[in-house]
């Protein structure tokens, strides 16, 4: 009978060896299921299973709807500015999706009456776009992203992607959206279909076709802006010069970036001699441009009167004590924000994002593994909400 106690003391520890066992293993599957996390763990087609991509309709507006040199009118358009899509593929549903709307709304002036059924079909339109973009088999990211990569990376051709060269790359998708528009917009106004438009012709229609509080409704958009975008002076503007005229900061044309230059001389010339002097460039000009200075701006400097003279005297080429409308010129981009201004500031957030050994640029693997630094503004969590963006509202 002595051999009981023992028998009993084995039992338990049998027992107690077990329930370790269990307490053990369970530990390994919650660190397994928090390893493999979904919301962590990227799918295996590059795409996370809590995000979804959303296709946004832009501003039928073109991009310099509140283009100005003071500062309420630069932040106004710094916040409704819509990034272009870094994916073409993307970039062109969208502007599908925005025509649409822009026809929609202007239905009555461009064919009479109210728009048909097909037109209040966009909703169903939207869902079949975005059920495609959705489809890892017909839309894969991570695959775009490999695709688009050797079209980005070409100056050089060297395995990395750079910060000029994603910027060259932004600033090519913005264009093609600008011009786009711009196209759509001269429908307004091309009744007979010639492609080309007189200054007559947008006048009389401009009130009817945007009404009051829209950017041709700011006071300088007039005859003589129209006449700076008419390059070749035969009274009409073809599509490049339209373009032109509805989007003067991202212009190339002589005639409009003086005209600017002007218009910022006039808002600030106190004493109306046609060119500012210190005071004037001081208290009207300097914060604006120090401001928005990229690769130089230090924000504790604004208002600072040595770096504002510093300034002033490198602006001012003939030495004179003056900045004419010509000195003026290097520093527009600071004061009309454009499409190269909005492209670089977008190369700058998506390499901060996606450039995980700091280095300043990308490789492809760090493109793919971070995709959402250019998908951003399509991403959505698979919340309840679905107009909540899970990214950055501004990148595409």
């Amino acid at each position: 009978m002595a051999p009981a106690p023992a028998a009993a003391s084995a039992g338990r520890k049998s027992h107690v060896t077990v329930l370790l066992l269990y307490v053990v293993c369970g530990l390994i599957l919650l660190l397994l299921l928090a390893s493999y996390s979904p919301r962590l763990q990227p799918h295996a087609h590059g795409r996370s299973l809590h995000r979804r991509l959303k296709l946004h309709p832009k501003s039928s507006l073109p991009s310099d709807a509140s283009s100005g040199g003071n500062g309420g009118q630069q932040k106004t358009q710094h916040q409704n500015h819509h990034a272009a899509s870094f994916d073409p593929t993307i970039a062109e549903l969208e502007r599908r999706l925005d025509d649409k709307e822009w026809e929609r709304e202007h239905y009555s002036l461009l064919h009479g009456g109210e728009p048909d059924d097909h037109m209040k079909e966009w909703e169903e339109f939207l869902k079949e776009e975005e059920d495609f973009i959705n489809d890892d088999d017909r839309f894969n990211i991570a695959d775009r992203i490999r695709a688009l990569f050797p079209k980005i990376d070409v100056a050089p051709q060297d395995g990395f992607v750079s910060l000029d060269e994603l910027t060259a790359w932004n600033l090519q998708q913005a264009r093609a959206d600008q011009h786009h528009r711009s196209a759509r917009e001269m429908e307004l106004y091309n009744k007979n279909g010639d492609e080309i438009v007189s200054f007559e012709a947008f006048n009389a229609l401009r009130q009817e076709s945007h009404g009051e509080g829209n950017m041709l409704g700011f006071e300088w958009w007039k005859e003589d802006h129209f006449n700076a975008s008419d390059a070749n002076a035969d009274g009409f503007l073809d599509k490049t010069e339209f373009n032109d005229f509805l989007n003067p900061s991202d212009s190339d044309n002589p005639k409009i970036i003086n005209l600017l230059c002007k218009q910022e001389i006039r808002q600030r010339d106190k004493d109306g001699d046609g060119k500012l002097n210190f005071e004037e460039y001081f208290t009207g000009l300097h914060d604006h441009i120090h401001g928005y200075d990229d690769e130089n701006a230090d924000i504790s400097q604004i208002g600072n009167i040595t770096v504002a003279k510093d300034r002033f005297f490198k602006l001012d080429k003939d030495n004179d004590g003056f900045i004419s409308e010509h000195e003026l010129e290097p520093v527009l981009d600071k004061l009309y924000l454009s499409e190269r201004y909005y492209s670089r500031q977008q190369a700058i957030h998506a390499i901060s994002e996606a450039d995980k050994d700091h280095d300043g640029r990308l490789t492809l693997e760090e493109m793919v593994e971070n995709p959402y630094a250019f998908y951003g503004s399509v991403y959505l969590s698979s919340s309840d909400n679905d107009d909540e963006d899970y990214f950055h509202d501004e990148f595409r």
